[in-house]
């Protein structure tokens, strides 16, 4: 049996997705990271998203002409993996509905998700979602499109919960700077960069509501932006502390440079991955009983575990162990 039915019974396992997701907002820069994205794929898997921005990215008045290139690459040869996502303009904005028309209606069978930012309230998050969900049906669209959540500000964080529960989110994410720019200079400038967000107290209560409120439901909680753009060792050790102390598994990336060093952050060791398919498929022989693995016990909780791992060093085009690869990922084990 596959480990997705015996470790998750009656319910879908958690999302997996790759680990560095990468924004650009011009077209010449989007161009530049899908090449990156296909130059950079291992065994046949981006290592990286790319989310064209159409909200920071578009020039005020030319929102609509923005979105409109958005989709020609969408549909290019260029999207070779069909991971370019999409960030709209914000709920409040009055752009916020052309942009779900343009991209929906222009290439929404090739969307892979939308982000939706400052997502203050889960109404204003459901509005967006039954406003999308009205688009997609009038253009045809047979599938639903995954929606990512920016959460930054005090007022979001108090709802993240709920928003995390949305059936049709996929992924939170957090937004450093606006959630500290909120607190009126009553939180440090020190707090949007490192160490000091690692370590002001209202800003680890946010990362640490937003990682448990996509554990709960079984969603990717993906941290912040370094704003360190001259030094990517910078990004690196932000992703790790992100994920050894907050539980993120996934993180936004500004600039090419960061890429690596959080891809490599997030990524599963090979020591790591090994491992998990070690215990995983005597598991899988054991028909998913408790197990002796280098004099340690392994049962259905630690094998949840395993599994995750494996998901996750996937999804980040990190190499599996053959037999793994077939017996979890494989045609007959269908895909994983």
């Amino acid at each position: 049996m596959h480990p997705a039915d015996v470790l998750f019974p009656g319910s879908a396992p958690p999302a997996a997705l790759p680990v560095c997701d990468h924004y650009a907002g011009s077209e010449a820069l989007i161009r530049k990271s899908l090449a990156r994205q296909a130059a950079g794929a291992r065994n046949g898997r981006p290592l990286f998203d790319v989310t064209a921005d159409c909200e920071d990215g578009a020039a005020v008045g030319r929102e609509a002409e923005h979105a409109a290139m958005v989709v020609d690459l969408l549909r290019s040869g260029d999207n070779r993996f069909g991971r370019l996502g999409a960030r709209i303009h914000d709920p409040s904005h009055p752009h916020w509905r052309a942009d779900l028309e343009i991209l929906v209606r222009g290439a929404g069978e090739r969307l892979p998700y939308l982000m939706v930012p400052k997502v203050d309230r889960a109404r204003d998050l459901a509005r967006v979602v039954e406003t999308l969900d009205a688009i997609s049906a009038a253009a045809g669209l047979a599938r639903p499109v995954p929606v990512h959540v920016l959460v930054e500000s005090p007022r979001a964080l108090a709802e993240v919960g709920a928003i995390a529960a949305h059936p049709r989110v996929e992924s939170v994410s957090f937004g450093l700077m606006d959630y500290v720019s909120a607190f009126d200079g009553a939180v440090p400038g020190s707090a949007m960069a490192s160490p000091g967000q690692f370590e002001h107290p209202l800003v680890r209560r946010a990362k640490v509501d937003i990682a448990m409120a996509c554990h709960r439901e079984g969603k990717v909680p993906s941290h912040n932006v370094c704003t360190d753009i001259a030094d990517p060792a910078t990004a690196g050790a932000d992703a790790g502390r992100a994920l050894a102390e907050f539980g993120f598994t996934r993180m936004w990336s500004i600039h090419p440079i960061q890429i690596g060093p959080i891809v490599a952050a997030l990524t599963p060791s090979p020591e790591q991955v090994r491992e998990g398919a070690e215990i995983l498929l005597a598991a899988q022989r054991a028909d998913w009983g408790p197990i002796r693995h280098a004099g340690r016990l392994q049962d259905r909780a630690s094998y949840r575990y395993w599994w995750s791992l494996l998901r996750r060093a996937r999804a980040a085009g990190a190499e599996i162990p053959d037999e793994a690869a077939q017996a979890f990922f494989g045609p007959r084990a269908g895909g994983g």
